[in-house]
């Protein structure tokens, strides 16, 4: 049961941070604003504010639905698991992949939290195999059941869909996990009765163990 009391928690914090995305894009379609200009355009010092702001902006209803679910379980498994390392991933993954996308993706305006969904996506992945602690593990096999496709959309697919925020919030992932996997201490394990060690038995003494 104490698991779920802090899963719950969680989870209604992470909703409410998601929550937020929906405001801004109703505001945008209410009031027909056009937030494209907070993107990241590549090479131009004009898109450079996309950097911190282009995961906030997407392009239509159901590209902002595409990205809500996985925020809300990869964001949660994030806080939930790894309470002391969870602000720098957040932070490496949003500012590396901007700037990867800045340096290196075609000319085009670049929005979305996908960028961010790779990254937790690819952290929970990788930190699994360094720690292979029960916690970890079980995040990273619901992040893969859940989410598992998002190891092939870090290629190029579809000309319309940013893959390089993909490939570079993946990349920032990685590195975070590399960083900073031992930074949080693991669950302590629980001893079951029958693992631990038996005395010698009253009556044969110790002749149980010859």
């Amino acid at each position: 049961m104490k698991p779920i009391r802090l899963f719950t928690p969680i989870l209604i914090k992470v909703s409410f941070v998601v929550s937020i995305l929906w405001c801004i894009k109703s505001v945008e379609v209410l009031f027909n604003v056009d937030l494209g200009f907070l993107g990241v355009v590549p090479r131009e010092l004009t898109g450079l504010v996309g950097i911190l702001t282009a995961p906030l902006i997407h392009g239509s209803y159901s590209h902002l639905f595409s990205n809500t679910l996985p925020l809300l379980l990869l964001s949660t498994g994030l806080w939930y698991g790894y309470p002391k390392s969870r602000i720098r991933v957040l932070t490496v993954v949003w500012l590396i992949s901007g700037i990867g996308v800045w340096l290196f993706a075609r000319g085009a305006t670049h929005i979305g939290a996908s960028g961010l969904t790779h990254g937790l996506f690819f952290f929970l992945l990788v930190v699994s195999m360094f720690r292979r602690d029960k916690r970890s593990v079980v995040l990273m096999m619901i992040a893969f059941f859940m989410y598992g496709s998002m190891v092939l959309t870090i290629f190029p697919r579809e000309p319309h869909i940013s893959f390089e925020y993909h490939f570079f919030g993946a990349l920032a992932g990685i590195v975070s996990a590399c960083l900073w996997h031992n930074r949080d201490p693991k669950m302590q394990e629980k001893q079951y009765r029958w693992e631990q060690v038996e005395e010698d038995d009253p009556i044969i003494g110790d002749q149980w163990r010859e």
